[in-house]
């Protein structure tokens, strides 16, 4: 018998192979949405008072905007993503906006990048492909009662259990005690919760996608649980990391803040989606090491940023806020991508 040609299942999934191409994308249109939008900045600048002296002239701003609707697009394709591709495999690759920021801002807007820098983008495009090499095919759902199931497992509950109740610990104790003093804090709210809207976007996107093949997901009360659920811990977590980006240095609040919601979002991810139960011990661990490599990379990216600003590495944590002139960094915000549409 002739041998058999090798399937998806040897490889990657079709599913995962669209989740990748729309995490790509989603890190195309969000990495350029920043060099948009700080153009926009200094051209309503230029025009009235600055973003970073309290204007609002970057309102009127059409590049601004295009930065904005650039923006949201890759954001609704980060979304999708999730409804494709285990989160163990799209969350990393948030990483790739700060590459796509970093090379856009040294050619369109003559930023200096460090030859640190560049060892750190390359550092960051290798662990990434190691993860999209050896990231676990999606498990096939054929329900959002399915993913409730799963949620409502002892060891999620548990996990879920211990989030909400170090997030609720330290809103109500350490933030009114240490929140402008202690970085973790506020960063760790954002974190713990973060972990839990992943999921909760997960099990949204695949119910979206569940819908639109033509099994309506949209009569169970599920669904509009997750969208509850989600909705709450975003508001919430967008709320401290406002405070955290307007409290302390937005080059220590990216990496620490990126390291800490990727961590807590591929354990989430492993323990309700059991995503290392399907792998063996050197794909976990080649994944693990793609992942310390993406952080060796971001580290790098902000350290030499510093270098290349003229800022030491030794200075204080915490800064004023809107140290620039143009009230805009060029790659604040990149790791998590959601912060700099709130901060604008």
């Amino acid at each position: 018998m002739a041998a058999e040609a090798p399937s998806w299942h040897e490889g990657m999934s079709s599913d995962n192979i669209k989740g990748l191409v729309l995490a790509l994308s989603s890190s195309f249109f969000i990495g350029g949405s920043f060099i948009v939008k700080k153009k926009g900045l200094k051209k309503a600048g230029a025009s009235g008072i600055s973003a970073g002296a309290g204007g609002f002239t970057y309102l009127y701003e059409p590049l601004w905007w295009l930065g904005m609707i650039t923006m949201i697009v890759g954001e609704i394709a980060n979304f999708v993503a999730y409804a494709f591709a285990p989160a163990l495999l799209v969350t990393p690759l948030g990483a790739l906006s700060i590459i796509i920021s970093a090379v856009l801002a040294h050619i369109i807007l003559r930023e200096k990048l460090h030859i640190f820098g560049v060892l750190g983008c390359v550092l960051c495009v290798v662990g990434s492909t190691a993860i999209v090499l050896h990231a676990p095919q999606e498990r096939e759902i054929e329900s959002v009662t399915e993913l409730w199931q799963m949620a409502m497992e002892p060891a999620f509950l548990l996990y879920a259990t211990l989030v909400i109740t170090c997030a609720i610990i330290l809103i109500f104790h350490f933030i009114p005690q240490y929140g402008q003093t202690h970085i973790m804090v506020y960063i760790g709210v954002c974190s713990l919760l973060g972990s839990l809207s992943v999921m909760g976007v997960k099990a949204l996107g695949i119910a979206m996608k569940l819908t639109l093949s033509g099994v309506n997901q949209l009569v169970y009360p599920q669904t509009w649980i997750f969208a509850i659920i989600v909705a709450t811990f975003l508001l919430t977590q967008l709320n401290y990391l406002n405070k955290a980006l307007d409290t302390f240095n937005t080059a220590v609040v990216s990496p620490i803040y990126y390291v800490m919601f990727t961590s807590l979002t591929i354990l989430a991810s492993v323990i309700m989606f059991k995503d290392w139960d399907r792998q063996s011990p050197t794909q976990v661990i080649t994944e693990l090491c793609g992942f310390v490599t993406i952080l060796s990379g971001t580290f790098l990216l902000h350290k030499t940023k510093d270098m290349v600003d003229g800022v030491s590495t030794s200075s204080p944590i915490r800064l004023a806020k809107h140290v620039e002139e143009d009230g805009y960094n060029g790659l604040e915000g990149i790791p998590l991508r959601r912060q700099e549409s709130m901060r604008s």
